[in-house]
């Protein structure tokens, strides 16, 4: 088989966050030019217009329901601090609308008729959320502030009628409130009282003002479609996942047709249908699309068809359209595998494995297809972040340049990771935490009896919360470990929630623990100060501007491990953030990783 280098595989594209407009264009985020910018076409895989031309990343687009335009957001340098755009798609102009670096933005959607936007933004005061209303052609200061906040909010939308707004609080990743505020009165009122941990995610207005379609937990360990009856309080279920997450939903109000999906054990299904009561969604054919993992639904004018971002393990992101009622499903971009032949890409197998207390650990687990050495095969324990994040099987271009070049990759779905219950999720919480590093632990001595498996060659590497797993790992079990590789990770519990950005040191607190209580136990589980154990070679790479791990959690492993006389290599970027948006960025830290694998494995 042919083998191809780190960065034909880091060029291969991906295209996603489509949006359907109201002259037919389908606007679409696509990394061509190493960042993702905005592009459109009108017609199937025909050549597609680009739009706009930053070296920053663009991180969503989303287009006015009534004009030839649409509104963009963009960071500097990876800090996460977004401002909002508005791109003229004849004149091809570019307006500021927000014009606050200092300030985080957080888009909220246009009103009915594109006159107006609402958006969450911290620009009065750091740590908290407030939301904004705003005319298209304003800028800055010209914003109203229509509700000052006292947490972590967003806007989820306008109501049909253009009179409230979605608002949607987050205490933590697992508990959320939903409140509706009246423009004209300011009035904020709150839906979802409740006690303990419960989520209510993806809010979006029924087609009669009346109600709320969200995704919820509040009964069950699992998430599934109900109906929020503003009049009544009263919930209703429309669709249950049964044992698995139904992930969210899209409606269009006009027509009534409504699209949502489950994650069963990490792959997407997609239903569509129509509400023909409140509670109660007639299905059409299920949409024709590739398996793997499906998302970021958007309505066309007259809920006709809806766009959807597809990937899989053997297939890059591209945008398919849909006819809502047939199923039949058309790609619309063509995201280049960058000469890679698609038919050498590698499908991940879904595994399970025993882990100390009796659980399966659900993972994926992939192999070189060319025969393995005597020894067996090198392996790269791929750990995802979050924590309450979840390894899917979509497509990962290091993934498969390590299979290209002879590495097999575990990934697994420890204990904490979300779509597989609430309950689960919470099992590495605060005190717990350590058990998820024991199903890594279980997980590699899974890979032991493995016949394929080279057991003198096991890597640990991950990327931020997977940072500390692989810090974590290669302190407490350091007879495992050939090698680490952690990107943004986090060293010190206690340094990260101190120097964190103000507005998700509470999110993180209910997760990890509090600086105030937790203190003596989040400095025991701090891989820095383990790190007289470890034994493994270690590569540590970060980006200058994080604002979510702080740089100085890699500037303080890479010393103490020094110390230890660890081989330790550093690679930190002045203008990335929490991780690698530029592909320059990007090449240089695999070529490193790849350098560093081929010397220590």
């Amino acid at each position: 088989m042919r083998q191809y280098d780190i960065e034909r595989y880091l060029n291969v594209r991906n295209a996603g966050g489509a949006d359907l407009g109201p002259d037919g264009r389908l606007s679409f985020l696509l990394d061509t030019t190493g960042t993702g910018q905005v592009w459109s076409v009108r017609e199937p895989e025909s050549w597609p217009e680009q739009h706009t031309f930053f070296e920053e990343s663009v991180s969503f687009v989303d287009s006015s329901p009534e004009r030839s335009e649409a509104v963009f957001g963009m960071d500097e340098g990876g800090n996460e601090r977004a401002q909002l755009y508005r791109l003229d798609y004849e004149s091809g102009a570019i307006t500021d609308l927000t014009a606050m670096p200092e300030a985080k933005h957080r888009w909220g959607g246009w009103d009915s008729a594109g006159d107006r936007f609402a958006f969450a933004s911290n620009r009065r005061d750091e740590a908290v959320f407030d939301v904004y209303v705003q005319g298209r052609d304003d800028t800055g200061d010209d914003a109203e502030l229509v509700h000052e906040g006292d947490g972590w909010l967003s806007v989820a939308g306008w109501s049909p009628s253009d009179d409230r707004l979605i608002v949607h609080e987050a205490h933590s990743s697992f508990d959320h409130d939903v409140y509706t505020l009246d423009l004209a009165t300011g009035d904020l009122t709150h839906h979802t009282p409740h006690e303990g941990d419960v989520r209510y995610a993806g809010p979006e207005w029924g087609p009669d003002s009346e109600g709320i379609y969200l995704v919820t937990d509040r009964d069950t360990d699992t998430l599934r479609l109900e109906r929020l009856d503003l009049e009544t309080g009263e919930f209703a279920v429309v669709a249950d996942g049964g044992e698995w997450n139904v992930d969210g939903v899209a409606i269009d109000e006009d027509t009534r047709r409504v699209v949502y999906s489950r994650n069963v054990d990490g792959y997407t299904e997609l239903t569509a249908g129509e509400l023909v009561a409140p509670d109660r969604v007639d299905e059409f054919p299920e949409p024709d699309l590739p398996r793997g993992v499906a998302g970021g639904v958007s309505f066309g004018p007259g809920g006709d068809r809806f766009a959807v971002t597809t990937t899989g393990s053997t297939h890059n992101a591209d945008v398919y359209v849909v006819d809502a009622t047939t199923g039949e499903a058309e790609r619309w971009t063509c995201a280049s595998t960058a000469g890679i032949p698609a038919d050498t890409f590698v499908e991940r197998e879904l595994v399970h494995y025993p882990t100390f207390d009796g659980r399966e650990i659900p993972a994926f687990f992939s192999v070189p297809e060319t025969e393995p050495p005597e020894s067996g095969y090198p392996v790269v324990v791929d750990i995802h972040g979050g924590p309450e994040s979840q390894r899917r099987p979509s497509f990962a271009s290091v993934t498969q340049y390590l299979l290209n070049n002879g590495y097999a990759v575990f990934e697994p779905n420890v204990r904490g990771s979300s779509g597989y219950g609430k309950a689960y999720s919470g099992l590495d919480d605060v005190e717990n935490r350590m058990d998820s590093v024991k199903d890594i632990r279980e997980g590699v001595d899974w890979l032991h009896d493995h016949p394929e498996v080279d057991p003198d060659r096991v890597v640990a590497m991950g990327g931020s919360y997977g940072g500390f797993m692989v810090l974590a790992s290669v302190t407490e079990y350091p007879e495992l470990w050939a090698a680490g590789v952690d990107i943004v990770g986090i060293a010190n519990f206690v340094t990260f929630l101190e120097n964190t950005g103000d507005w998700r040191r509470s999110l993180r607190e209910a997760e990890y623990g509090s600086l105030e209580d937790d203190r003596e136990f989040l400095e025991s589980v701090s891989p820095i100060n383990n790190i007289e154990r470890i034994e493994a070679p270690l590569f540590v790479l970060h980006g200058e501007n994080d604002p979510r791990v702080p740089v100085g959690e890699a500037e303080q492993i890479v010393e103490e491990a020094r110390e230890q006389g660890v081989p330790v290599r550093k690679l930190i970027f002045e203008d990335e953030g929490h991780g690698f948006a530029k592909l320059d960025n990007r090449i240089e830290a695999y070529r490193e990783i790849v350098d560093f694998l081929a010397e220590h494995v």
